[in-house]
């Protein structure tokens, strides 16, 4: 049995071994009682062992450096119900732990689990780098996708360069529809100023009119030369 393959299932007690994995959940096999069963990944979530880590005052350890650790120590561990006697153990065992952020659930835990792992004669150590190979490769491809968007992103400012040029154009093309009404609104103010100017000869007109009276205003001598 493989510690890569050692699982936690939230809602279940100890641990597991992952023995095939479905769309909607996996199958696995208890350590306890090495009864196997389906567990759906709608109600429950997985935990691989090898993928969890530990706080510590430095920099976070894997788990697997925390049973290293109970391993190599030759402490007998601590009744896991006694929160004094599991924190006074891991004290000892491994000090840099971060008491403050790691709670004593945890610290129960990590012993169950150490147990349960020690009973099943599992080696506890992580997986050879040869057989993580792939996932490098797979973090490979998701980085090239990231340089398509800086180049996509590169290109961007161009293209909206290119839009602002497309849409001030016609701003500039709308300055001679401008002038052009400007100089039909000219033609109309001397269509309309045209009338007023051809209105002064008909003021004449009237004037001469009133010249073409004038006339019989003079009859007044024809009287005085009767008497």
């Amino acid at each position: 049995m493989e510690y890569a393959k050692i699982v936690a299932v939230t809602g279940l007690p100890g641990l597991f071994e992952l023995v095939s994995s479905k769309s909607d959940g996996a199958i696995v096999k208890s350590l306890d009682d090495n009864s196997t069963k389906f567990v759906s990944s709608r109600i429950h979530n997985f935990s691989h062992l090898e993928s969890i880590e530990v706080y510590t005052v430095r920099d976070n350890v894997n788990l697997v450096d925390i049973f290293t650790a109970m391993d190599q120590s030759g402490e007998k561990t601590p009744d896991e119900k006694d929160n004094s006697a599991v924190k006074k153990y891991f004290e000892k065992v491994y000090p840099d732990l971060d008491f403050e952020r790691v709670y004593s659930s945890d610290m129960k835990k990590m012993v169950k689990w150490f147990g349960v792992l020690k009973s099943n004669n599992i080696e506890i150590k992580l997986r050879e780098i040869t057989e993580e190979a792939p996932e490098e490769t797979a973090v490979a491809e998701e980085v090239a996708p990231a340089k398509e968007e800086k180049t996509k992103a590169a290109k961007a400012p161009k293209e909206e360069a290119t839009e602002e040029k497309k849409e001030a154009a016609p701003k500039k093309k709308a300055a001679p529809k401008a002038k052009k009404e400007e100089a039909e609104g000219e033609g109309e103010e001397k269509k309309e100023a045209a009338p007023k100017k051809k209105a002064a000869p008909k003021a004449k007109k009237e004037d001469g009119e009133g010249e073409a009276d004038a006339p019989k205003k003079k009859a007044a001598p024809k009287k005085e030369a009767k008497k």
